[in-house]
């Protein structure tokens, strides 16, 4: 069917062609309405492992799409289904499933050039600049994830303390650079100083307190400690939804803090900061207006189909000198393809970008920001009814504040660390419901992370009792 008499690779039969592609359309359709009916995660057998790992041999379409059916979508993480409750992880939808469709037809390269895939991705931009009140001069990009969105934050905090010389003489003759974060960070902020060149001797890690929250005075104590080292405090992170529990950092104080010191404030909301989109939520966010840069997700609370990170920059001139690159072949015009100025590609690494601004335009279009910040608010209304869950059995215990929507908790027994982890394996096996695990003080901690739109009172009362279930038979 796609064999063509010249060099072109559109199929020879169109007719055929759609047939088959609606056929698969239909197929990842009938997936997602049936998501309830299916096994959360299974594991894959041998057979299947070793197939997957053959050497590339040809196949005709209808041959590769029976292929990805019978062994790709079966053993999936299975992030799409409702008790999928492993890691911060959104479930897309159908909207963003087909719009990712248009996205990948039409084939637009982001990086630049005047075109209206581009406009699309400004105007979100200018739709998240105003979700988080930041002022008009401030510049946005699409990234993979969080943890780009954390260097960009990182290196544009390097070029307002150091000066855009630093990018063509490195840090050799530069102050040394000092940065903080918690002990709850998330591993991106480690890397962001790794990968910038700083190095990750600079960055300090204070500790949380009780509530898993960034102990504010031993910020402050740690970069005066610093400057009366002799070194220059030039980042903050702090953290909206930490990785292991959920916390939200004090916002309001470290932007006080950041402004007194003159040091870049950068929050990684890699799924929190999207809480603005839930009234009852967006107070417990105060401050996030102050900070110089946001880094969050789409693609967690967002219910936007993977890839989907953004980075928010409060200077769209910091930004823009941070990583702007003239060459020849990316010279602009004022009219014609080379307008349009500036471009994607002035304002981070990538100069091939894919469109991942459409399924974004699609979904915040067609649901819009009331219902998904019901669904946000939702999702952390399930993490109370689990809590409550949890207290209320004598053989479940908590172990941390549940700030959004994590709840990490316990089996009592004996044995508890190695029991739990027992029973999260099970769980997961069992394909009834997937936790993941952490550890908190030394305790290992079963984790439910409640991020998916299709998750439902049910869905929790199934996790207790499969939790209970499990924990009985490893006893």
């Amino acid at each position: 069917m796609l064999e063509t008499a010249g060099k072109s690779l559109d199929p020879a039969d169109w007719t055929a062609f759609r047939k088959q592609a609606h056929k698969m359309l239909d197929d990842m359709l009938d997936y997602t309405e049936s998501l309830n009916s299916r096994d959360v995660w299974q594991p894959m057998p041998d057979d299947i492992q070793a197939h997957l790992r053959e050497s590339l041999t040809e196949k005709t379409f209808e041959d590769a799409h029976t292929d990805f059916m019978q062994n790709i979508l079966p053993y999936a993480v299975g992030n799409a289904h409702p008790r999928f409750m492993g890691w911060v992880h959104g479930g897309g939808t159908p909207v963003g499933m087909v719009a990712e469709m248009l996205a990948a037809g039409l084939n637009a390269n982001l990086g630049g050039r005047n075109q209206a895939p581009v406009e699309i991705e400004r105007q979100v931009m200018r739709w998240v600049r105003d979700l988080f009140s930041f002022p008009e001069t401030a510049s946005g990009l699409f990234v993979t994830g969080t943890s780009m969105a954390n260097l960009i934050g990182c290196l544009c905090a390097k070029t307002k303390v150091l000066g855009v010389k630093t990018r063509q003489m490195g840090l050799q003759h530069s102050p040394e650079l000092s940065a903080y974060t918690s002990t709850a960070a998330h591993v991106s902020v480690t890397q962001a100083l790794d990968i910038s060149g700083i190095g990750t001797h600079a960055l300090r890690k204070i500790p949380v307190n009780s509530n898993y929250e960034i102990d504010v005075t031993a910020l402050e104590q740690a970069i005066i400690s610093d400057k009366q080292a002799g070194k220059t405090p030039f980042l903050v992170v702090a953290t909206i939804g930490t990785v292991d529990v959920g916390a939200i950092d004090d916002l309001q104080k470290i932007a006080a803090l950041c402004r007194h010191e003159n040091i870049w404030f950068h929050i990684d909301g890699a799924f929190g900061a999207l809480a603005m989109l839930a009234p009852e939520l967006a107070p417990r966010l105060a401050g996030i207006e102050l900070a110089d840069s946001i880094a969050f997700d789409f693609h967690k609370w967002g219910q936007v189909p993977y890839d989907a990170g953004f980075v928010l920059v409060r200077d769209g001139n910091i930004h823009q000198k941070t990583f702007a690159s003239p060459a020849a072949y990316l010279q602009r015009q004022e009219r014609g393809l080379s307008a349009n100025s500036p471009w994607a590609c002035d304002l981070g690494l990538d100069l091939s970008r894919g469109f991942r601004a459409l399924k974004t335009w699609f979904t915040l279009s067609v649901y819009g920001n009331e219902k998904l910040g019901q669904v946000i608010a939702h999702t952390c209304e399930l993490a109370q009814y689990l809590k409550s869950k949890i207290e209320a059995s004598l053989e479940l215990e908590l172990l941390a504040p549940v700030a959004l929507n994590i709840v990490c908790f316990r089996y009592r027994c004996d044995d508890t660390n190695r029991v739990n982890t027992e029973i999260v394996i099970a769980l997961q096996e069992s394909g009834i419901a997937a936790p993941s695990s952490t550890t908190l003080n030394g305790q290992v901690a079963i984790r439910a992370a409640i991020v998916n739109h299709r998750t439902t009172e049910n869905d929790i009362d199934i996790l207790i009792t499969a939790t209970l279930s499990c924990g009985r038979k490893l006893i």
